[in-house]
């Protein structure tokens, strides 16, 4: 097994009759999926996702990959392949054809129909390809072949790769559910006569690789959503991805059963089950009056009558979940509600869901979810289902994709387990160069991968070092202090005025550090500075100095010097 090393170079060129694989998102991370191959002087794109930001990324309202690898070439590329409408999958699709917007996009009808409903929003009308399972496309060097594959999202695909360097296989994200509720298997025959015709590469979802044994079926959610709604006395939210359609279906289903009217909240869920509804993958059950009502309806509905069903469930601090926990949403969560959680945790979200069940506990709602009911099932292959695919399949080569670096190093041990060599077996990070050449892949160098930033309008703009100073804010606060200097010769005319916030320092304490300051600005008009920069940074080291020794603290400096 290789993996990439941090002295990685650029790569050379690619070698005549190659192919070159460059993730630009997805490995050694859970979002930012997108990949791009390259063969004889032309580009494929597999999805163009989002990663959310954690805790530590103040501000910063989405993560984009890093399109400069591709930024001065974007006239080769073929065409966008999505996999699936997930947004780790499809969220950067907006901001990619903002550089180019006739980039041919090919998906499923689902798919493409929640992609063309985000572009609307940037008044972008995109070139679709709608295809399905079996379809075979060609565009440029890449022959196209679509297998279906079990998500938790309806018209999900896997995608075949042929090229004059060999036959690729991308899983995309998939389990093998043998009850799907929309009776659409992952195609276990088609994959198996595409091991059969001779995979030179696989690359396989990994997200589950650490859990042994197969997936539970979807279909069991329903009996324990049944006990749930019969015990519950009051109104029932439930709070799930708002692309989980088959999840919505069940909890619709129920609702019809147990005689209660639903209504949808958060407008991604609004949104995405429209769409859903229109093509016909989510279907109401009809019930007198109808099933789905407004939520100014359902606000004048007796509590026992009305479900809810709620964007969320990762505790996203603005979502309509956490504004119900907070209080500061319409809706208002009462005593005997019922609130369940009907998803996974992505990981790094676990914080922020326990702080969401206590608050919704502390309001006196009863909550469910995974850790003490069956109300989720994964959406993704656990060992089992990646090792039947192996052995069906039988690579040359392995790139385990799709998770974080505990989950690919999994995946690869699998595949070294089904008598893939080690050295055909490769653990790369964002931006690390694999090429297949003669039917044998390796690593060739490193290209820049960073992340972008998303701040409200603006793209890229927010760094490292502004997102550093940022949790200096947030953690230490800051000091700033003014002084007026004479602007020929650098002496103190006036000041310096301090003052803290966010320091846990008052404002009088800072009499003993202004002596301090006054003195170092003496000697500095004395040996005849009067730079202002380096008049700045004195202030900034003798306040910062003063405050560490005394307070054993490190907020932000902000000296303003004023010249007269």
């Amino acid at each position: 097994m290789s993996h990439p090393h941090p002295d990685l170079g650029p790569p050379p060129s690619l070698a005549v009759g190659g192919l070159r694989i460059v993730a630009l998102g997805g490995l050694g991370e859970i979002g930012r999926n997108m990949t791009v191959f390259e063969h004889a002087g032309r580009l494929l794109v597999v999805d163009c996702g989002v990663l959310f930001p954690e805790p530590d990324q103040p501000g910063v309202d989405l993560i984009l990959p890093d399109f400069s690898y591709i930024e001065d070439r974007l006239d080769q590329i073929e065409a966008l392949v999505l996999t699936h409408a997930h947004e780790d999958h499809i969220g950067a699709v907006p901001f990619l054809l903002r550089l180019r917007e006739d980039i041919p996009l090919v998906g499923s009808r689902l798919t493409l129909a929640l992609v063309a409903s985000k572009l609307a929003e940037h008044r972008i009308t995109p070139d679709s390809h709608e295809v399905s399972e079996g379809t075979r496309l060609p565009f440029g060097p890449f022959d196209l072949e679509f297998f279906s594959v079990n998500h938790s999202i309806p018209d999900s695909l896997a995608v075949g790769i042929r090229t004059g360097a060999g036959l690729i296989l991308h899983t995309g994200d998939f389990k093998m559910d043998q009850l799907p509720l929309d009776g659409r298997l992952t195609d276990l025959a088609g994959f198996a006569r595409i091991g059969a015709e001779g995979v030179d590469l696989l690359m396989s979802d990994s997200t589950n690789a650490e859990i042994p044994g197969i997936v539970t079926t979807e279909r069991a959610i329903g009996p324990v959503l049944g006990e749930v709604f019969a015990a519950a006395k009051q109104r029932i939210i439930v709070s799930c991805f708002a692309s989980h359609v088959h999840r919505v279906q069940q909890v619709m289903d129920t609702a019809a059963a147990h005689g209660r009217k639903v209504a949808l909240v958060g407008r991604s869920m609004v949104r995405n089950m429209g769409v859903a509804r229109d093509l016909g993958y989510l279907r109401v059950p009809s019930v007198p009056g109808g099933l789905i009502v407004e939520l100014k309806e359902a606000e004048e509905l007796p509590p026992e009558r009305i479900v809810l069903i709620s964007t969320g469930s990762q505790g996203e601090p603005m979502s309509a979940l956490a504004r119900m926990a907070g209080r500061d949403h319409p809706i208002r969560i009462a005593e005997g509600d019922t609130v369940i959680l009907a998803s996974s945790l992505v990981p790094g979200n676990e914080t922020a869901v326990s702080r969401i069940i206590n608050d919704l506990t502390r309001l006196g709602a009863r909550v469910v979810h995974r850790g003490n009911a069956l109300v989720h099932v994964s959406g993704h292959a656990p060992a089992g289902e990646l090792l039947y695919v192996l052995n069906l399949v039988r690579p040359r080569n392995f790139i385990p994709v799709h998770g974080e670096w505990r989950h690919l190093r999994a995946n690869a041990e699998l595949a070294a387990l089904t008598s893939v060599p080690d050295r055909n077996i490769v653990i790369a990070d964002d931006g690390v160069v694999v090429d297949l050449v003669g039917g044998q892949i390796s690593v060739a160098g490193h290209v820049q991968c960073g992340y972008v930033y998303v701040d409200g309008l603006s793209v890229g703009e927010v760094t490292e070092a502004s997102l550093k100073d940022r949790r200096i804010l947030g953690e230490e606060g800051f000091v700033s202090a003014v002084v007026v200097v004479d602007s020929s010769t650098g002496k103190l005319v006036a000041g310096p005025e301090i003052h803290a916030r966010g320091s846990g320092i008052d404002d009088s304490a800072f009499g003993e550090v202004r002596p301090l300051i006054e003195e170092a600005l003496a000697r500095a008009a004395a040996n005849g500075i009067s730079d202002t920069y380096q008049l700045q940074q004195l202030v900034r080291r003798t306040l910062g100095r003063w405050v560490s020794e005394n307070y054993r603290r490190r907020p932000m400096i902000i000296p303003v010097l004023v010249e007269v």
